[in-house]
């Protein structure tokens, strides 16, 4: 929980920094958003040591915080980040086993199109990749042992909609699906796993566009973006 809220703490800093800036301004080169996000994977293992047996992984709502730059008033970069924590649970012959939580750094990096906007309303589409590192594997029902993850790459596809409303404030809705896997063990045990992860991951929050060069005091002529 400490991490988490080490993210929460810099994401407000980050946006009290920023509202320092001259002003908001939606042909800016920068979003900056804040939000909150449910992830919920859809999750299924195959089990070394037993056919019968299963698992699926919890499904949370985590703090997060986006960062989007734009290359041109409809490209753009943008990184996902947060912390989180997990829980694995037995299914099938496994059911209602505790196979231990475990903490995720999941940045998500994806190239964006923007849609101009329509009476406020700025559509996007993306795609990209999610990076995944799996760490403090907690104890299981297995004897003690501790879970460990084997870290990950998938692929990504992502929807999403911001809203002015005044002043380079957004409201914003987004939605991501990724695919990918991973391999788990239990500390000195036979039993692995492999895991299929797939979380569908969906945001609401705030967030807010300017021009980076204003936030620090360097910027000479506007470069409309919008």
């Amino acid at each position: 929980m400490r991490r988490v809220g080490i993210v929460v703490l810099l994401a407000l800093g980050l946006s009290l920094n920023v509202a320092k800036a001259n002003a908001g301004d939606y042909s800016g080169d920068t979003l900056v958003r804040v939000q909150g996000t449910l992830v919920a994977p859809d999750s299924s293992a195959k089990v070394n040591i037993d056919p019968g047996a299963d698992a699926h992984v919890s499904t949370e709502w985590i703090p997060t915080l986006t960062l989007t730059h734009f290359f041109t008033k409809n490209v753009a970069a943008e990184l996902f980040c947060c912390f989180g924590r997990f829980d694995a649970k037995g299914e099938g012959n496994l059911k209602g086993a505790d196979l231990g939580s475990f903490w995720v750094f999941p940045p998500i990096l994806t190239l964006q199109y923007h849609f101009d906007p329509i009476g406020g309303l700025k559509p996007y589409v993306g795609a990209g990749v999610q990076y995944i590192h799996y760490f403090d594997g907690g104890r299981s029902d297995l004897g003690g042992a501790k879970i460990s993850l084997d870290d990950s790459w998938g692929f990504a596809l992502q929807g999403g909609i911001d809203v002015e409303i005044g002043r380079g404030w957004y409201l914003n809705a987004d939605i991501k699906k990724v695919w990918l896997d991973t391999d788990a063990s239990w500390k000195d045990t036979a039993v692995k796993a492999d895991v299929t992860v797939d979380p569908l991951i969906v945001s609401v929050g705030v967030g807010y566009r300017f021009n980076l060069a204003d936030l620090l005091g360097s910027r000479a002529a506007p470069a409309p973006l919008k």
